[in-house]
């Protein structure tokens, strides 16, 4: 089980390190994104510092849980506004950042089971 979870935590990694890119470097749809919810720049740039160390935090068994909840909650925010405020497709992307939002819930929600569990 603990090869399971560090695929995971190494998956949810890497998609939180590859959308820093995006937000870090003022892309188009990532500006759209966080001025639809009303918290450009400030709100880019600080969920990006978020995610960063989440993704940090879940590479390492002795941080994981903490990486864990941390993104689970940052992954809530996200879910939450593709639901409310920018719908499930974003600028014609089909429902990508909204399925690897919720990719990463899942394997966060997986991580943190299993290590409460031991």
């Amino acid at each position: 089980m603990k090869k399971i979870e560090t695929i995971v935590a190494y998956l949810c990694s890497i998609i939180f390190l590859q959308s820093l890119f995006f937000k870090f470097t003022s892309s188009a749809e990532s500006v759209w994104i966080f001025k639809t919810i009303g918290i450009e720049p400030w709100g880019r740039y600080a969920s990006g510092v978020v995610e960063l160390v989440a993704a940090g935090l879940l590479l390492f068994p002795i941080t994981r849980l903490f990486g864990a909840v941390l993104a689970i909650v940052t992954m809530c925010g996200a879910i939450l506004a593709h639901l409310l405020l920018l719908g499930i497709a974003v600028k014609g992307d089909g429902g990508l950042l909204f399925i690897l939002a919720l990719t990463c819930f899942m394997c966060s929600c997986f991580i943190f089971y299993f290590r409460k569990r031991r």
